[in-house]
């Protein structure tokens, strides 16, 4: 077993600033997240966003969050769409992912509907939360969009993970 100082020695200690940005990101990047991919719809068509910010807020009522960073170009249309839908992808839809990424192909190629909203939905997702916006936050360089959930699609599958900037599955 290894003593509390050998523990210690084996980290790096730092108060994040501009200088360590990469360090900073490297140590979240340690928390394994599931992916998704976020799509509402514009005046100007339907958008899509890839996004690892997800999390569960409140079972009643219920609420789900993710935050959108301030310097995509997309930004402004999610903080200003008043529905959306949040897509959790199966570990083999890595192509869904790469799709809604910066420089993505997007929609083109997609069998992509639209729900009672006008919210384009991606089927064969593993779960999928179609809200209604309740409530912003401004956090630094991202936005916290809450949305209140009006349905809910689920199936039994796999998730992608995203851990150390990759992709991948769950190990059991």
């Amino acid at each position: 077993m290894m003593a509390a100082n050998d523990i210690h020695a084996l980290e790096a200690v730092f108060v994040p600033g501009a200088d360590n940005h990469r360090a900073f990101r490297s140590a979240l990047g340690s928390f394994t997240t599931g992916v998704t991919v976020v799509t509402a719809a514009t005046p100007d068509g339907p958008i899509g966003m890839t996004a690892n910010s997800f999390a569960s807020v409140s079972l009643d009522p219920p609420l789900v969050l993710w935050s959108p960073a301030k310097s995509s170009s997309r930004h402004a249309a999610f903080v200003g769409a008043q529905h959306f839908a949040i897509h959790v992808l199966t570990a083999d839809q890595d192509h869904l992912s790469s799709a809604f990424t910066r420089g993505g192909s997007g929609f083109d190629g997609l069998e992509a509907r639209m729900n009672d909203e006008g919210v384009p939905i991606l089927p064969g997702t593993l779960a999928r939360f179609e809200c209604m916006q309740q409530a912003q936050h401004d956090a630094g360089d991202h936005t916290i969009i809450i949305g209140r959930v009006l349905r809910v699609a689920h199936r039994q599958g796999e998730p992608l993970c995203f851990s150390g900037g990759r992709f991948g599955r769950f190990a059991v």
